[in-house]
């Protein structure tokens, strides 16, 4: 089962800290933990995490440019901490422990001390998760209630482990995660997202366990992260999955996505759901889904801007947390006490306002209709009368409908949809819906999003072959499509689409105009917002969420001639939450 460093106990900076505990599963393997938790003799509540990102490696040596970002920008994310004990993407002990709880980090199958296969979301690493919560919740040191709480894959993982329904799991909060494998994660609209084939090179091929001295040493202990053994390049392949390849491999929502996303009848663990307005690509779309969609009784949404960790690790985000938890897993029944279903920063062009609502989509939503001018580019409220037809190369800038400038400040909160009606010159297309934002001067409005800092207002996905609905999950505001066959286009012949584009906040102020942008390809702000060290691409306005293999859109498909329609029976519009 390969080498690990020793079990071992101390107590240092207020905290006994148990290093690389091992946990049994239930096929004989083990998984190593850290566990940090109050000097004092007690059972205390449970906060777990349980992936790949090697518990050993330090937030600031793994994510230089994100730590650096945020501790610049959020000096209250450093304070009253020595930030030693900080990982990416889950809480820091120090500023948990103290308050009486037990932080548990457990490293995934095959990544940092755990030697194994890596297999990424699938049941049997969700068996894993669902093994490491029940040991928890025995431990003499426990109370028997286990929390879960993390960002993005500690986020994501909750799901899944919450439709097993683990006796211990009392509680858990989702920051920024995703839900559905196919329509979050890995193919927006049917078309593949290369995300994940490069997030597993950059992110968990360095932290895979037997990779020995060839990786780091934690900052705390000098222990090597990812164990003493070190594998050669041909077993260390043979110990993870290709996951590019295996998404590549499965370009509708067959069972090898549906093993991978949750079962919403069977999730009904009280928990909050914190999305990130500018997280389009991946940090979005699950948060809300898993809102409305979930059986539990007892659950509540919050969204928020800015970078995809910050507010995981500020005051305001760490206080949100600790009162959901103080409740959940302490019995403090005052502080969550009448605590409001959703809780929104409405992002405002130079702030962010919170306010509070009573259910998700907001209940006096306008759904208002934006009808498509193809003859001239606008687009309004007023139908559009006559016959029009607008064509554009699919791997070219697209088209753009502008509004006329706003009357007055205007509020855009919840999703949206875009009704088109197109051909294509080949068999197939693929769109891409951008909802945008323009000044006066028509200078574009965008935003420091999860990873891109010029983000814009939101974006939608379809490949046209791929716009079969499910009648009984689809609303107008959020289509929902079965991806469970394609239907190809007969070149020239005009079909009917339904474009989602993920939730979104904005209040365009007076005087702007509202736009949507249709093309063919991702959108590019035109201008480099640099790199991060932990993604390959340069940020041009998608991060790291980009839609550009080749395999699963070769050019002689998808860089033919698009067309939009519009007629008597088929008026093309943008239908947006006016609140």
């Amino acid at each position: 089962m390969g080498q690990v460093q020793a079990a071992r106990s101390e107590e240092r900076d207020g905290m006994r800290i148990d290093w690389n505990v091992a946990i049994a599963m239930d096929d004989g393997a083990l998984l190593y933990a850290d566990v940090f938790r109050p000097i004092a003799d007690g059972a205390y509540p449970v906060l777990l995490t349980h992936g790949p990102y090697a518990k050993g490696l330090a937030f600031q040596e793994g994510y230089p440019s994100a730590w650096k970002t945020m501790a610049d920008k959020h000096p209250d994310v450093t304070a009253g901490s020595s930030n030693k004990y900080q990982n990416w993407e889950v809480v820091d002990p120090e500023k948990w422990v103290p308050e009486g709880y037990a932080v548990v980090r457990v490293d995934s199958r095959g990544c940092g001390a755990s030697p194994g296969y890596i297999d990424h979301f699938s049941p049997r690493e969700t068996r894993d998760f669902y093994e490491c919560i029940e040991w928890a919740g025995v431990q003499p040191w426990s109370n028997g209630k286990v929390g879960l709480n993390g960002v993005s894959y500690f986020g994501i993982n909750q799901w899944q482990v919450a439709s097993l329904q683990p006796p211990h799991l009392a509680a858990m909060c989702i920051w920024e995660g995703a839900t559905d494998f196919y329509r979050d994660m890995t193919h927006h609209g049917g078309i593949l997202s290369t995300f994940w084939a490069n997030w597993s090179d950059m992110q968990v091929k360095t932290v895979q366990y037997g990779i020995g001295e060839r990786g780091r040493r934690s900052a705390v202990t000098g222990e090597l992260v990812c164990g003493d053994e070190l594998l050669d390049e041909a077993t260390l392949a043979a110990n993870r999955c290709d996951f590019g390849s295996e998404i590549l491999a499965h370009p509708l929502d067959d069972d090898y996505h549906k093993a991978r996303s949750p079962d919403w009848a069977k999730v009904t663990v009280p928990f909050l759901t914190a999305a990130n307005w500018g997280g389009q690509g991946l940090h979005t779309r699950g948060n809300f889904e898993g809102f409305v969609r979930a059986a539990s009784t007892e659950k509540w949404l919050e969204a928020h801007g800015l970078e995809h960790w910050t507010h995981f690790y500020t005051d305001y985000g760490r206080q949100l947390q600790k009162r959901f938890f103080d409740h959940y897993l302490k019995g403090d029944a005052a502080s969550w006490a009448d605590e409001p279903p959703v809780r929104l920063q409405v992002r405002h062009v130079d702030r962010f306002e919170e306010r509070t609502e009573a259910a998700w989509p907001i209940p006096r939503t306008r759904w208002t209709r934006f009808y498509l001018d193809l003859a001239d580019g606008s687009m309004g409220e007023g139908t559009v009368d006559g016959d029009a037809a607008l064509g554009f190369d699919a791997m070219g800038d697209g088209v753009t409908f502008l509004t006329a400038p706003v009357a007055a400040d205007t509020e855009i909160t919840g999703p949206s949809a875009v009704k088109l009606f197109a051909s294509s010159s080949t068999t197939d297309a693929d769109i891409f819906a951008v909802l945008r934002v323009f000044t006066s001067d028509l200078r574009e409005v965008v935003f420091q999003g999860a990873i891109d800092p010029h983000t814009p207002i939101g974006q939608g996905w379809l490949r046209a072959s791929h716009r079969k609905l499910d009648p009984a999950l689809s609303e107008p505001y959020r289509p929902y499509h079965t991806h469970d066959e394609p239907q190809p286009l007969v070149p020239g012949a005009p079909v009917e689409l339904d474009v989602e584009i993920w939730p979104t906040s904005i209040v365009v102020p007076k005087g702007c105009r509202i736009a949507l942008t249709i093309r063919g390809r991702d959108y590019d702000y035109g201008a480099s917002g640099g790199k991060q060290s932990n993604f390959k691409n340069e940020l041009r306005g998608c991060g790291p969420f980009l839609h550009d293999d080749p395999r699963d859109r070769p050019a002689e498909i998808f860089a033919g001639q698009t067309t939009l329609h519009s007629d008597a029976s088929r008026r093309p519009y943008l239908l947006l939450p006016i609140i």
